[in-house]
């Protein structure tokens, strides 16, 4: 069977979506997928090697819009947010050569508020942006109502409240935080992706009640949509356009750790431009690991924004630091 036509069903059928449910099982499809449909025989792009792809799709309609993803240590699990409220968590598959080939047991939960009670309109179901912590807790970026949430009991459990970075209540409705990435031990960068103060992309490096400002220089029309933390401490960015007309490009670039201080202006290098005909779409979600040889792990997630013509993506890459 060639590698676009493998098709794995995956976990038990639903029953028909509860909106108000804590956690529910659903049923999701993975197809392989290339890195370049039109050559298959291409393995990279620049220092990234592919190490596997997935189309997702699922006949529960609160599947899709993804926004952002965190990947456990091992490899194993996958958690993301979607920007209409929910919560998916799956199990990852790989082939014997550690390639992804698919995922398992996936559930739906709905996000609470502080109260406990299911998230409700748009409004307030923007989930953009997710920083897993080293507790195995979780914190979530909002946007329109932009907003920092803490889930110490996980997605099921409701959100404490996070103080606030000065200034994020008057980002662009939709073009707040999109970026989280966990500084250890317990520091946050967060980007936004359209709010410009002097010339720069708005940002924050700290936690609730000690923030601190922060720029990051963006390049063109692509902004920041999602981050992950290196092991050797840098930081990646990826950054994405798109626009019906014009399609897709993502990009990624690297912050050095140095380099992120208190009232600085990031400025990374590029690392690698993903465009068509590879495969593509609107990737919003990065998430790092290191695998069992010490190499670093990048996935790529995409969100379909609940259109016909777009689809949910997974990519993995090795990532060949120094390369």
């Amino acid at each position: 069977m060639t590698a676009a036509g493998a098709i794995l069903a995956l976990v038990l059928a639903a029953p028909v979506p509860d909106a108000t449910a804590a956690r529910e099982k659903i049923t999701v499809q993975a197809s392989l997928v290339p890195l370049n449909p039109a050559d298959p025989s291409q393995r990279g792009v620049g220092p990234l090697v592919f190490r596997g792809g997935l189309a997702l799709r699922s006949e529960d309609r609160r599947f899709g819009g993804l926004s952002d993803l965190a990947v456990s240590a091992d490899g194993q699990r996958l958690a993301a947010v979607s920007d209409e409220g929910c919560f998916l968590e799956a199990r990852l598959l790989y082939d014997p050569r550690g390639f992804l080939s698919g995922i398992d047991g996936a559930s739906l939960h709905v996000l609470r508020d502080t109260l406990g009670k299911p998230l409700q309109g748009k409004w307030n179901q923007d989930a953009e942006a997710l920083a897993q912590m080293g507790d195995g807790s979780f914190v979530v970026g909002f946007e329109r109502s932009h907003r920092l949430w803490h889930y110490p009991s996980g997605p099921d459990g409701p959100a404490q409240s996070i103080a606030a970075p000065p200034g994020l209540d008057s980002a662009p409705a939709n073009g707040g935080l999109e970026t989280l990435v966990l500084i250890p031990p317990d520091r946050l960068l967060a980007l936004t992706e359209e709010s410009v103060r002097d010339g720069v992309v708005e940002g924050w490096l700290g936690k609730g009640g000690s923030w601190h400002r922060i720029g990051y220089r963006a390049s063109g029309p692509l902004r920041p949509s999602g981050g992950c933390r290196l092991p050797s401490g840098d930081v990646l960015v990826l950054e994405r356009h798109y626009t019906p007309a014009s399609g897709v490009t993502a990009r990624l670039r690297r912050l050095a750790a140095a380099s992120i201080t208190p009232g600085a202006v990031l400025d990374g290098s590029v690392l690698a431009t993903l465009t068509r005909p590879l495969t593509v779409d609107n990737f919003e979600g990065l998430a790092c690991r290191s695998g069992k040889s010490g190499e670093t792990l990048l996935y790529l997630l995409s969100d379909d924004n609940f259109a016909a013509d777009q689809r949910t993506l997974l990519l993995m890459f090795m990532f060949r630091d120094g390369s």
